[in-house]
């Protein structure tokens, strides 16, 4: 058996690899996409978004948390939340299938009765591989995940631009979602070892109820959070601008998910591992804590910086106004991939009824604030979300000194540093790279100069992170070497 430290090692450098493969492919094929599709396409598949999201949170119901925070769960455990999933996926599929008309009615697009019927299918599908998907996670199985993702993506990716170039438009994007989810369970079948049986019982989703449930309105809660200036961006305004901020939105979620997944593939387990030794969680926490912060304000406030001249090179200038709303939306999430990290603290601890309350409280005051400056336009919207989106992370950082007797200071004193660097870094690299004008040039040369400069900062002034990346890849060589003698 490995040790936690050498799982958490592989874990996370199988996360890096996982999410960097997902989201360069993601990158290739959305500037196909956003090269051969409009706006409008993008915002007729955008504000659907909110419906399969809040969908997919009522199927799984928060049993896949529930099934990793379980020690040992036996094979009835997954069968159970199986079969639940399909049986809740196909009744609310049911529902939005009849709902589709007054959906299209409340978007004034009567072309999402048909989008949204196909679109909601997908989570019908998804329902299949929830319990597996669970397996691999609990088993720390990030190298199988990594393949899965990559799979899927090429598959589903390259049907979507062959669809767009055959002139099919906003219907190739909501193919795109289908053919992804169906090429994610098939291969998903191909590594869980675990099988569902036509014995069907439900007392152990009876069991994780409690625990469950409180996830469950918690997730549709982080959901209506993520995508509610969609959902008022699609009531409001003209439908081109919904695709603006959907493509900004789209990139912003690609780079901060490249940090939040890699932590979010081992956070919850291994702080479930540990959560009954108070000392080695805090320490735990902590370095995860570093880890994000050094990885996520780099990236986040480097894309701020290049954001005009990579949506110019990638997706052309009919994209332009999506451009103010991707720098605003970069800065916000600089700081999600901690919300990833503090969330997998409070369920690890199983303190689901802490999640769900705070969920509650942010979720009603992005409404408000939203609601209440939808006069002043699309930017003063987005500008007031993000930095409510900032400020609430302190509240979550009290539950951690609740949990785990983490303080502010701490807090502060783990992530602030690489903050202020990463920022210093953003604007010397602004003025050293002032000398062009050109996007072609400007680009590289301002990716190079950050990297470089970032890593050299880090070096100078002797950040252990910078080693420790170099002993995550000795413990992978150690741990395969000694896999390989044991055979």
């Amino acid at each position: 058996m490995s040790s936690l430290k050498e799982k958490t090692a592989k874990g996370l450098f199988w996360g890096m690899l996982s999410n960097g493969s997902t989201q360069l492919l993601n990158l290739i094929i959305g500037i196909f996409l956003g090269r051969l599709l409009s706006p409008t396409d993008y915002g007729i598949v955008g504000v659907l978004t909110i419906f399969t999201a809040i969908a997919g949170n009522l199927q799984a119901a928060g049993f896949t948390q529930a099934l990793i925070n379980i020690h040992r769960p036996k094979a009835n455990d997954y069968n159970s939340v199986f079969w639940f999933n399909v049986i809740a996926s196909v009744c609310i599929y049911a529902v939005l299938f009849a709902c589709a008309p007054l959906i299209a009615r409340f978007f004034h697009q009567e072309c999402l009765v048909g989008v949204s019927r196909l679109v909601f299918l997908s989570f019908v599908i998804a329902s299949l591989g929830i319990a597996h998907n669970a397996w691999l996670v609990k088993n720390l199985m990030i190298r199988e995940t990594a393949i899965i993702g990559f799979v899927a993506l090429v598959c589903s990716g390259t049907a979507g631009i062959t669809l767009a170039l055959l002139g099919y438009g906003y219907w190739s994007l909501a193919w795109q979602q289908i053919i992804y989810i169906s090429v994610t369970n098939i291969v998903r079948l191909r590594y869980s070892r675990w099988r569902p049986s036509l014995h069907i019982d439900f007392e152990p989703v009876r069991r994780m109820f409690p625990f469950a449930v409180k996830l469950l309105f918690t997730n549709i809660l982080n959901t209506v959070s993520q995508h509610v200036l969609t959902f008022i961006f699609g009531r409001l305004l003209p439908i081109r601008d919904v695709g603006n901020y959907s493509q900004a939105s789209k990139w912003n979620t690609m780079a901060h998910s490249f940090v939040s997944g890699t932590v979010a593939q081992v956070a919850q387990p291994v702080l479930a591992e540990v959560a009954d030794d108070g000392e080695r969680e805090q320490r735990v926490f902590r370095k995860m804590l570093r880890f994000t912060a050094f990885m996520s304000f780099p990236v986040m406030f480097g894309l701020a910086l290049v954001a005009d001249e990579f949506i110019f090179i990638t997706i052309g200038e009919q994209w332009k106004d999506a451009v103010p709303l991707l720098r605003i939306l970069c800065i916000g999430g600089a700081f999600m991939p901690f919300y990833t990290l503090f969330q997998n603290l409070v369920i690890s601890q199983g303190r689901s009824d802490l999640y769900l309350w705070t969920n509650i409280v942010q979720i009603a005051l992005q409404i408000a604030v939203v609601l209440a400056l939808a006069s002043h336009g699309i930017i003063i919207m987005v500008t007031a979300y993000t930095l409510l989106t900032i400020a609430y992370l302190l509240v979550w950082q009290l539950l951690a000194h609740h949990l785990i007797r983490v303080s502010v200071l701490q807090m502060f004193a783990d992530t602030l540093p690489f903050c202020l660097i990463a920022l210093a870094v953003m604007i010397a690299t602004y003025f050293m790279s002032s000398f062009t004008s050109s996007p072609y040039i400007l680009f590289p040369i301002r990716v190079i100069i950050a990297v470089l400069l970032y890593f050299a900062v880090m070096k100078l002034l002797r950040v252990k992170l910078l080693d420790e990346f170099v002993q995550f890849k000795n413990n992978i060589y150690l741990c395969r070497t000694k896999n390989k003698r044991h055979q």
